[in-house]
């Protein structure tokens, strides 16, 4: 007998949006798992080679939970290799301007976010 999918729906703090974003990518890696999508992250060993350093048990777990929420979905490689890609659904790449008003406000506050400002640009 097949399991029964469950309803991946967070438990929610409360009914605002900002807890229930919070809910969801409230964690360390999340957002930065799309912002490296929306750099052109596809593969596993694409989230590996960022500088943030995220473990790969980490990882794995992450990609699983925004897949099961809509966020991200996995596609054949375009390479044809038997490895997993992954997308931005538009559920994710609607959080590009969220990932934008954090980058601006790190650029104007955080000392030492300049250079990053030069080596990196959404694709």
């Amino acid at each position: 007998m097949p399991k029964k999918k469950t309803d991946p729906a967070p438990a929610r703090r409360s009914p605002c949006p900002v807890a229930c974003g919070l809910d969801l990518f409230g964690d360390r890696w999340s957002l930065l798992l799309v912002r490296d999508l929306m750099f052109g992250a596809e593969r596993f060993k694409d989230f590996t080679a960022a500088p943030e350093g995220i473990p790969t048990n980490i990882l794995a777990d992450r990609l699983k939970r925004l897949t099961e929420h809509g966020v991200i979905e996995i596609t054949t490689a375009a390479d044809g290799s038997r490895h997993p890609a992954y997308r931005l659904t538009a559920k994710g790449r609607a959080l590009r301007p969220v990932l934008e008003a954090m980058r601006d406000w790190g650029l104007k506050w955080e000392p030492g976010t300049q250079a990053f400002r030069q080596a990196q640009a959404p694709k």
